[in-house]
């Protein structure tokens, strides 16, 4: 009898670590795939901007990313950001316009109500952030200084899903890239070519890494 209670209790203490698992996993993300263009025309500029600004016999625009910069879009709606995004060639900005044809972009572009969408494979170089960008995947977050709480949701979940497919080490804000301008990540050949910037706002950030903590995650914000 003491035998057959036992093999029950057992039974019933693996169905409730079963049962324990299954509630303190979350669900999976759900990334909506949403593609800019990106064909013949993009991938010539994109090498053109690599071998410029970066290694001038570079032949690939893929890369290892280590790093992850967060950003806000400045942009009203999804399907404004995802407007400016979408041509291969650059128009409108004259901030940057002389550095290279090739448009901005990042891979992830997360609305407002922390809906999540791919605009392209995270391992080909975006243009995102000057002297970065053969080592960051960049998210965009739709919006300006008034991101929502959903964002921080859905970013620190992204953040998590690529630093286990990568080897992520760091995590920063837009505007605190310029911490790396002289390290051995920063890869910019040409000194006078940078631009400060306010996004996605230091609240933003401490309110990410502090959800990410939750989960154990930690990653660097400077060399």
């Amino acid at each position: 009898m003491n035998a057959a209670r036992a093999a029950v209790a057992v039974l019933v203490l693996a169905g409730l670590l079963i049962f324990s698992a299954s509630q303190s996993q979350p669900a999976p993300l759900e990334i909506t795939q949403k593609p800019i263009m990106f064909g013949t025309l993009r991938r010539q500029l994109t090498l053109e901007y690599i071998q410029r600004h970066y290694d001038p016999h570079a032949t690939s625009i893929t890369f290892q990313p280590v790093m992850i910069v967060v950003h806000w879009t400045a942009s009203s709606s999804l399907q404004s950001a995802w407007n400016e995004f979408n041509p291969e060639r650059l128009t409108g900005r004259a901030d940057i316009a002389s550095a290279g044809q090739l448009n901005t972009s990042a891979p992830f572009l997360i609305d407002r109500n922390g809906a999540a969408y791919q605009l392209m494979p995270e391992t080909l170089m975006a243009r995102h952030a000057i002297g970065l960008n053969r080592r960051a995947i960049g998210i965009e977050n739709v919006g300006n200084d008034d991101l929502t709480g959903a964002q921080v949701e859905t970013d620190a979940r992204l953040i998590e899903m690529l630093a286990q497919r990568y080897p992520v080490q760091y995590l920063i804000g837009h505007l605190e890239y310029g911490r790396f301008r002289g390290s051995a990540l920063w890869e910019e050949r040409e000194a006078d070519y940078f631009t400060v910037k306010p996004d996605p706002g230091a609240d933003f950030m401490r309110r990410l890494r502090l959800r990410l903590a939750k989960d154990g995650w930690h990653f660097k914000a400077r060399l």
